[in-house]
């Protein structure tokens, strides 16, 4: 496992990060017994994982408690609270008050079974609400900070509604914030402009999402989004196999799959330090680890996806 200073934290920190989120929360959604989820948070660190990524909405921060039990010490906790209360419109200004934002935090810290956590993220902030979250719940951030509970202060975007990063590209600006969460891959690299060049200025960690979502595990979402993208006129048709829009990485033999290339492209991109994986699958998860860890494309390749993809900013990947 290769390790990296996670920006002025000065956390050192595995270059694969154990997502506990997304479509599979540790295998939860797809049915996985508890006992198999916790199996897999175990085997992440096991094989060097040192920073673990969950969320209050995910429901798998008691799974993530019940492994890290003993080995506390050994390991990153990030975790995040969202900023509209239970049951609101995750979009809307009206946010979660102060005081009921720290009680839902203590019972996070309740689920992971620790008194602190590394890292504390507000959770999917849309553009519209950031201004409202430095107002009303960066002072809650500071006073979790102050009594020892929280050890850096975080920040997630919504990827899927915010793919332009317009919520980023404004708390960039402030100094509040240890370590920012961004969607960035091959289809859609518009943070590489828009959020990577102010964190590496500021010294931000950045942890990224959406490596591979299901247009990147799944050919037929991956056709239709492409397809989509030349209809918006993002991606020229004449630069790209719209049926395999990634089969001139394949063909050359610099990566055996499409999953592959995409956490390497992520992995080696400048300003990226943590890649987010999530599975519920042992198996899976080590072969992930191992992408993340393998040599950056070729310099044609990287050369030809930024020529292809360089100016999308409109999708996620999702």
């Amino acid at each position: 496992m290769e390790f990296v200073t996670l920006g002025r934290t000065k956390l050192e920190v595995s270059v694969a990060g154990l997502g506990c989120g997304g479509h599979s929360r540790l295998g939860m959604s797809y049915g996985n017994t508890e006992e198999k989820s916790i199996a897999v948070v175990s085997a992440a660190i096991d094989q060097g994982i040192n920073f673990i990524d969950t969320a209050a909405i995910y429901g798998t921060e008691e799974i993530v408690g019940k492994a890290i039990a003993d080995r506390r010490a050994s390991v990153v906790i990030s975790t995040k609270q969202p900023v509209v209360g239970r049951g609101g419109d995750p979009l809307s200004s009206n946010l979660i008050s102060a005081a009921d934002f720290k009680l839902e935090f203590e019972k996070s810290l309740t689920r992971l079974k620790t008194d602190y956590v590394d890292i504390l993220h507000l959770h999917g902030v849309a553009p519209n609400q950031y201004s409202r979250c430095v107002e009303e719940l960066v002072p809650a951030l500071y006073d979790l900070q102050r009594q020892g509970k929280v050890r850096f202060l975080g920040l997630t975007e919504r990827f899927i509604v915010d793919p332009q990063h317009q919520m980023l590209m404004q708390a960039l600006q402030d100094e509040y914030w240890d370590v920012v969460m961004a969607g960035f891959n091959m289809i859609n690299p518009s943070a590489r402009n828009r959020v990577f060049r102010a964190t590496q200025e500021k010294n931000t960690g950045t942890l990224i999402m959406f490596a591979v979502r299901r247009a990147l595990s799944n050919p037929e979402e991956l056709a239709s989004l492409i397809a989509e993208l030349v209809k918006t006129g993002e991606v020229d048709p004449g630069k790209v196999n719209v049926a395999a829009a990634f089969d001139f990485i394949l063909k050359n033999g610099d990566a055996t799959s499409v999953v592959e290339a995409a956490y390497r492209f992520c992995r080696h991109e400048p300003g990226a330090d943590v890649v987010l994986t999530g599975t519920g699958n042992v198996d899976h998860l080590t072969e992930n680890i191992r992408s993340i860890n393998d040599r950056s494309l070729t310099f044609d390749n990287q050369a030809r996806l930024k020529d292809v993809f360089g100016m999308v900013d409109s999708v996620s990947g999702n």
